[in-house]
């Protein structure tokens, strides 16, 4: 994230922004997944530094810090650091905090953008419509999730088998529809197809994304062992011990 991108986000939570420019940032969040997801982490930060340090108190001085923390991490010239406002090397620290408050802390836990990893989608080669199955294979592969979830729920008409269900379901979880994805997911879950276990595994992702860890879990410990990817199943697990 640049400084540019910290600074509205501090001014949104602090609610410094105009009218039309706080909708339109959250517009802007609405449509892109990215910046929804490094907003989260920026607010997530600043939790973490509310609960560790005591602004009240000691802003003086942990600000004297910041400056020479920006400093070195960012190599801001002098001109430039000295017209922040103190609070902006607050937000400029983030990235200097957030690597030791989340990479470096063995209490942090596991992020959904760790595992919201997929395979690609590989629908033309059967069915018919190849016209909007290459469409929509070609949207998903290139992650605009947005623009695969129409057609898919075109193609699922008159074609819903559970490949296409579960490609379904991955954009509409990762468009933040997660309601509909969880339906979409559990509908795979109670068949018995080869995606089955893959729907169980999205499930409890879909609970990671939204932070409930004790949720994530307990889906987690009903996929069975022989899951191809089984080994991220423990990892997860673990990160969430």
């Amino acid at each position: 994230m640049n400084e540019e991108k910290y600074l509205l986000f501090d001014q949104y939570l602090q609610g410094e922004l105009s009218d039309e420019a706080r909708l339109n940032f959250e517009n802007q969040l609405s449509e892109n997944l990215k910046l929804a997801s490094d907003f989260e982490t920026f607010k997530e930060v600043q939790i973490q530094l509310e609960t560790k340090f005591d602004f009240a108190a000691d802003r003086d001085a942990f600000t004297a810090n910041l400056k020479a923390i920006s400093k070195e991490h960012f190599k801001a010239d002098k001109s430039k650091v000295i017209s922040l406002k103190p609070w902006a090397y607050l937000v400029a620290a983030s990235v200097v905090l957030l690597l030791g408050l989340f990479l470096f802390n063995p209490s942090s836990k596991p992020g959904f953008e760790e595992y919201n990893q997929y395979e690609n989608a590989y629908l033309t080669e059967r069915g018919e419509g190849i016209d909007t199955l290459k469409q929509v294979e070609t949207a998903f592969n290139a992650k605009d999730f947005k623009a695969a979830i129409p057609l898919f729920e075109a193609i699922l008409k008159t074609n819903k088998t559970a490949e296409i269900q579960y490609f379904y379901g991955v954009s509409l979880l990762e468009n933040n529809q997660i309601n509909q994805a969880e339906a979409v997911f559990n509908e795979i879950k109670s068949g018995n197809s080869i995606y089955k276990n893959k729907a169980i595994w999205s499930l409890a992702l879909a609970q990671l994304k939204q932070k409930d860890y004790k949720g994530c879990k307990e889906i987690l410990l009903t996929i069975p062992s022989d899951y191809e990817h089984y080994d991220k199943v423990q990892e997860l697990l673990d990160k969430l011990d």
